[in-house]
């Protein structure tokens, strides 16, 4: 089981790591080619990209910061409010507690012995009613909120980076083929990535991600494209 919780918790990890420099890099490559599309200059183009890194890793850090203090302060609510049951009903939290272990399997004698005893000593009452009744584990109510926001930032501007930083080095096609040569790389990679989640075959996912992706690009340079056509007489 702890194995298992391991596997769990490194899976969780791998993949929010691999959807945030996808995030990244697909959004930022569309946006990328849509200026590029609309022939504006390398340094317009350059500027965009940087700004839509910025925003995109502010606006994912933000989002994960309030998802992980709202999960926080919902688990930790959840516990005052067994807290406050415990205080007022002992009696009848112990008698819920009895019927959990009757349920895992215990004899009904022996769960009431083991019930009484727990709710014998209030931290350990809520402790183990967290844990039996909630599914909440007190030691781990989600993880630091800060701590996951500068991750979410950091994966998405690694992604994000990539198919900008030709433009800084290059201008013109010479940039705009260097960007999509570089990101489909990085698709591919992120393919393989996910691979480790999946067991799919590292080839087939790591092309369908670049499909994905020019084919994001390729709207985006289209409509980009055909705007600047308009714009421009």
């Amino acid at each position: 089981q702890l194995e298992g919780r391991h596997r769990a918790t490194s899976g969780n990890a791998l993949r929010a790591a691999v959807l945030g420099a996808n995030d990244g890099l697909v959004s930022n490559l569309s946006l990328v080619m849509g200026v590029a599309g609309a022939e504006l200059a390398g340094k317009a183009i350059l500027i965009t990209g940087l700004a839509g890194l910025l925003a995109g890793a502010t606006s994912m850090a933000m989002g994960e910061w309030l998802s992980v203090q709202s999960s926080r302060e919902l688990y930790q609510r959840q516990i005052e409010i067994e807290a406050e049951e415990i205080s007022a009903n002992p009696k009848e939290e112990e008698e819920e507690l009895a019927l959990i272990y009757q349920a895992k399997g215990l004899a009904a004698d022996q769960a009431r012995e083991l019930a009484a005893r727990l709710i014998a000593d209030e931290a350990t009452a809520l402790d183990t009613l967290a844990r039996e009744e909630l599914g909440i584990n007190p030691e781990e109510l989600g993880g630091s909120a800060w701590e996951a926001a500068a991750t979410s930032f950091f994966l998405f501007a690694i992604g994000a980076i990539i198919p900008v930083s030709p433009f800084i080095f290059l201008s013109g096609l010479t940039a705009v083929f260097a960007s999509l040569l570089l990101s489909a790389a990085a698709l591919f990679l992120i393919g393989a990535g996910i691979t480790l989640l999946t067991g799919r075959s590292v080839l087939y996912t790591g092309l369908r991600q670049v499909l994905f992706g020019l084919v994001a690009a390729g709207f985006t340079y289209a409509l980009g494209r055909l705007i600047g056509v308009s714009i421009g007489g």
